[in-house]
């Protein structure tokens, strides 16, 4: 009886690449108003509470090994 054909995979390579990604973010900070608020936030004051979602991914370059 004949052995069937084994399927070969294809050998992977690391590829590595520079990717700009923008997403929210949602921050917070303690202040006496919104405006001392958004002088903080904008200073990169505060502690972000949670990780939003990717809005927008770019690739720049992939590079091989």
């Amino acid at each position: 009886m004949a052995m069937p054909a084994l399927k070969l995979k294809p050998k992977l390579k690391t590829f590595h690449a520079t990717v700009h990604v923008t997403r929210v973010e949602e921050w917070f900070v303690e202040a006496e108003s919104a405006e001392e608020a958004h002088e903080l936030l904008s200073a990169g004051e505060g502690h972000r509470s949670h990780v939003g979602e990717c809005l927008n991914l770019d690739i720049e370059r992939v590079e091989s090994n």
